[in-house]
């Protein structure tokens, strides 16, 4: 996938990606719908963190989750 367009899809699918990877139970409480292309940049860059990590603290998932809602429309 080439996420360097800023589209829809691209932030519907970073949001996926997001939220199974961290295996959030509540995936529905961060919406791709709640994203604009506005904040590409900064999604992607969490994005990228994320997919880089194997795995995180409960500290680091609350950090990402509170960084998600900061930059929510």
């Amino acid at each position: 996938m080439n996420l360097t367009d800023k589209t829809t899809e691209n932030i519907e699918y970073m949001i996926t990606q997001i939220t199974t990877k961290l295996k959030m139970v509540n995936a529905e409480a961060i919406k791709a719908a709640n994203y604009t292309e506005e904040m590409y940049d900064d999604l992607r860059d969490i994005y990228e963190m994320v997919m880089k990590k194997n795995t995180f603290s409960p500290n680091e998932m609350q950090a990402i989750v509170e960084e998600l809602g900061n930059i929510r429309k």
